[in-house]
């Protein structure tokens, strides 16, 4: 069964190759979606999958590239959007 999140990530996390490696890690596990930069200083990484490759993401948007320090990550479960692969906004 095919689910939508929306994760938002904090901590420091703009600027350090994070929505790169959020890409990276999303089309890794086979999900589309997208994920952009947050005027607060978040990150948000929007995601369709099965409900393990979005606890698989979630784990590593917890870890994040070498040089972010992520403080947090909120999920919420949200509407199902149809994207053709996963990209950076």
């Amino acid at each position: 069964m095919t689910h939508a999140k929306t994760f938002f990530v904090s901590g420091r996390v703009q600027g350090v190759g994070y929505r790169w490696f959020a890409q990276k890690s999303a089309t890794d596990l086979g999900l589309s979606g997208f994920t952009r930069n947050l005027d607060d200083g978040r990150v948000e990484v929007y995601a369709v999958g099965t409900e393990a490759q979005l606890n698989d993401l979630n784990g590593l948007l917890w870890k994040g590239p070498r040089f972010a320090d992520v403080r947090g990550v909120e999920v919420i479960e949200a509407q199902m959007v149809n994207y053709n692969g996963f990209r950076i906004s």
